[in-house]
């Protein structure tokens, strides 16, 4: 029997190779630009078209290359960053494997085009499925600039497996999002379609995220400083009531490295008990900045997880941090018995000899329901507080009666014109329509009682409500009817550039269920009307805002198909909440229509609505049979 074990060629390993380090467009861009920051640039710049599927440039202002690095540099394990196994427990850099470029060449065209300062020629390579095409020298500027073509031109199945335009850009933007908070020290911009996205300078940490999520969060930022023995802890976190019900705003840098781990975000979690609402996270950028012995980071592929050699440690002195911060900014309550009270400063003290005791004057003769009295000559009205006026007449004899409650007998009624009893008549025939058949109470402004033949049932009404929506806007969008509300003065919405990814890809079906929204300006909305079934005192900002975030959160958490996922977040959004008030006939109508959908017994999240309560049951409950 022949062999059968033999070495893979080079070009199907860096293709098996490519699928743990390149899985998509951003991931690629990932790898490019951490090689940029690697290579000392100060200013680099993204550009891509078609979601990474077409282009994805990086160009920055680095070393560069010489000629034998430019070749060397698409070879597996080919890299600058160490020399030894030792080398892997002194990491600094944001690469080390050497298998990043060599993985990307394997499925795509690429060019390089790379110049060292002290050459007076650049080098430009071009590659095909990491075969080399062409190579030759040429006028360049310092720096590097490689270009990537045609992602998984050669595997038809991974590029069939990519995600639609939007959905890959948002990818991209959050690992663009990540790279450049790490360095707010370097200029970093991003093209997408011939439309500048981002336009960084170098500037502070708080600056940088300022202007990656948005102006709105300049005032919603805490800093954080901690130095200790093992760790230094520094960045910012978010006040608690701007938590948000979706994560994407956690950010934790070991070594200016953004990595993922469930054991550090619940020490932050853990830091805002009591004072976070519940099932929120709030925003942090936090760097951690330890000695590179300490951990191991050769774990994933991605680079993106760490183990530590003391993590109980680290976990004690972030929350410690972090509780402290907001402690610190009166974020959270403190107990300090040492500070001024607000009463401070606003009593001067007098000396004792100049501290008068306040005398009261009064008439000991005063009596104001004696008849004729008539106030002395020698009297003041100044000197009684009860001495205020003065009795000309006598009160009289029957002044009680004035108070007694006469009572009337219910039958008794004035007579009424012939044209009043009619009125009355059709309106008290009208009011017997419109009352409700059965009496429905609410409870704690949250459930709704009613009475049954078997007993009584409780109904949430949020749930209700919800689940009212949910199938109507579901029917909205299949048949794109969604009715439209003018409003009277429009809105304007900024989304962040991951939200307006987002918008885009959401558009279509946001129209159909009665939004009519316009794009002004880059990231910019204008709201000229919303749903008819929202009502008329909804804040249009809040209810976007709050759709988007449910819509993420519902992507991220159950995997639903857009539309579903886009009416049950509506419907989440426009639901009424704990705490409504609502009178019979509110309570009537709600419950028809909910008897009216085709699952009135569960909830959009699969919990009950409705707990029926028998007769039996509730005799047990009082030892009855």
């Amino acid at each position: 029997m022949s062999d059968i074990i033999q070495l893979l060629p080079d070009a199907v390993a860096n293709q098996i190779a490519a699928g743990e380090v390149v899985q998509r467009p951003a991931s690629a861009v990932k790898e490019l630009i951490e090689n940029a920051i690697d290579a000392g640039a100060d200013k680099i710049k993204l550009i891509v078209k078609d979601a990474g599927k077409s282009l994805i440039q990086v160009i920055d202002n680095g070393c560069g290359m010489s000629v034998t690095d430019a070749r060397l540099c698409f070879e597996r394990h080919a890299t600058s960053k160490i020399r030894k196994a030792e080398d892997l427990f002194a990491i600094r850099t944001m690469g080390f494997r050497g298998e990043a470029m060599a993985s990307i060449a394997a499925i795509a065209h690429v060019e390089l085009r790379t110049k060292r300062i002290e050459d007076e020629l650049g080098t430009v390579i071009e590659i095909e499925g990491s075969k080399i095409t062409d190579q030759h020298p040429e006028a360049l500027t310092n720096g590097t600039s490689i270009s990537i073509k045609n992602l998984f031109y050669n595997i038809p199945a991974r590029r069939n497996f990519l995600k639609s335009n939007s959905v890959e850009m948002r990818h991209i933007i959050d690992e663009f999002q990540r790279v450049s908070l790490a360095h707010p020290e370097i200029f970093f911009s991003l093209h997408s379609d011939n439309n500048e996205v981002y336009h960084l300078p170098a500037e502070t940490l708080k600056q940088r995220i300022v202007h990656l999520l948005g102006n709105n969060y300049n005032q919603r930022l805490v800093p954080v400083e901690e130095d200790t023995s093992i760790i230094t802890v520094n960045g910012f976190i978010g006040k608690p009531e701007f938590a948000k019900k979706t994560r994407g705003e956690q950010f934790f840098f070991v070594n200016k490295r953004f990595i993922k781990d469930p054991y550090l975000h619940h020490a932050v979690l853990n830091a805002y008990e009591d004072i976070l609402p519940a099932d929120s996270y709030p925003l942090y950028v936090l760097f951690i900045e330890i000695d590179p012995s300490k951990i191991d980071i050769n774990v994933h592929p991605t680079k993106t997880e760490i183990k530590y050699e003391d993590d109980k440690a680290i976990y004690a002195i972030l929350r410690s941090a972090v509780k402290r911060s907001l402690g610190r900014y009166n974020i959270a309550p403190t107990l300090d018995f040492n500070q001024e009270t607000g009463f401070s400063g606003m009593i001067s003290p007098k000396p004792l000899d100049e501290i008068q005791v306040p005398t009261i004057n009064f008439n000991p003769n005063f009596n104001p329901f004696e008849a004729g009295y008539k106030e002395t000559s020698s009297q003041s009205r100044s000197d009684s507080y009860a001495s205020g006026f003065e009795k000309k007449t006598a009160i009289p004899q029957n002044w009680d009666t004035l108070y007694q409650i006469t009572e009337q007998e219910s039958s008794t009624q004035l007579p009424l014109l012939p044209e009043e009893e009619d009125d009355t008549a059709r309106s008290t025939t009208a009011s017997a329509r419109t009352q409700p058949t059965k009496q429905f109470f609410q409870l704690h402004n949250r459930f709704i009682v009613s009475q049954i033949h078997s007993g009584f049932m409780i109904i949430d009404q949020q749930a209700a409500h919800e689940r009212i929506l949910f199938e109507q806007f579901q029917n909205q969008l299949d048949l794109h009817q969604g009715i439209s509300q003018q409003s009277l003065f429009p809105q304007t919405i900024d989304l962040s550039p991951a939200d307006h990814a987002l918008m885009e890809d959401i558009l279509p079906e946001i129209q159909s269920l009665g939004f009519q929204l316009r794009l002004f300006g880059k990231t910019t909305y204008i709201v000229d009307g919303i749903p008819a079934d929202l009502g008329s005192n909804v804040n249009e900002r809040a209810i976007i805002e709050q759709l988007l975030e449910d819509f993420k959160n519902n992507k991220a958490e159950l995997k639903l198909s857009k539309r579903e996922n886009l009416a049950r977040s509506l419907a989440k959004s426009a639901a009424i909440k704990i705490g409504t008030h609502l009178d019979g006939q509110a309570m009537a109508e709600l419950i028809d229509r909910l008897f009216a959908c085709e699952s009135p017994s569960i909830s959009i999240y699969g919990k009950p609505i409705i707990v029926t309560f028998t007769l039996s049951e509730l005799l047990e409950r009082f030892g009855k049979t």
